[in-house]
């Protein structure tokens, strides 16, 4: 059996459940209960994940961002890539990214059987990787552990209390918003359109309300 499982489909409420559980699991104690905005470092160590920054070699594939060695319960984020250390919202998003990966794509029952082979066998856990090369396109796997993501930093709770008070359509609540939770802009109004509350047009700076693009126009300074 592989180390490594790639589903070809999950369902959003199926990733959100994984995510909100792992919160849930976190509030029982309380050194780790969840705090807004989320530290993905924290998650990981209570996942007992060890996250390191490293200079990742590109390979005949192109760059890497970063990896996985399932066997070690290591994450390591590529230290080469100078914006994922100067973007807090990109630093935050890529280690919730790379957790999604481990929770939904790393076969874990594999890994409890393997594990103490370690020490006999070096070579072992460089033989499945787990890669994570971009998060510019995101299809397949990299969907899916970018939903994850979104749900992790900004559970629908969350999001529904730190909006009570703000306007979807109105930018500065959006980017005060971001700035709340910790995240980049473009990660928080991808979560707002994946849970239908807004809809902004490719292309386009104009957001409407639902997943509908009314007739007319709504004032984004409002």
């Amino acid at each position: 059996m592989s180390l490594i499982h790639y589903p070809s489909y999950l369902s959003k409420d199926f990733i959100e459940h994984k995510a909100n559980k792992i919160l849930e699991r976190m509030r029982t104690i309380p050194q780790y209960l969840p705090t807004f905005p989320l530290d993905p470092n924290r998650v990981a160590e209570f996942l007992g994940l060890n996250i390191v920054w490293d200079t990742l070699e590109a390979d005949a594939h192109g760059q890497i961002l970063a990896r996985i060695l399932p066997l070690r319960k290591l994450i390591e984020i590529n230290e080469a890539i100078p914006e994922l250390r100067e973007n807090r919202g990109l630093e935050s998003s890529t280690i919730a990214h790379e957790i999604g990966h481990w929770i939904l794509h790393i076969n874990h029952d594999e890994i409890s059987g393997l594990s103490t082979q370690l020490t006999l066998d070096v070579q072992l856990e460089d033989s499945q990787p787990f890669l994570c090369r971009s998060m510019t396109r995101l299809e397949g796997i990299e969907w899916q552990a970018q939903y994850f993501a979104g749900c992790l930093l900004m559970p629908r709770s969350i999001l529904e209390d730190i909006l009570k008070d703000r306007k979807l359509t109105n930018w500065r609540h959006l980017y005060a918003t971001a700035e709340d939770l910790g995240v980049a802009i473009s990660n928080l109004t991808g979560r707002l359109q994946n849970l239908g509350w807004i809809n902004i047009p490719k292309g386009s700076k104009q957001i409407y309300p639902g997943k509908s693009q009314p007739i007319g126009q709504i004032n984004l300074l409002d």
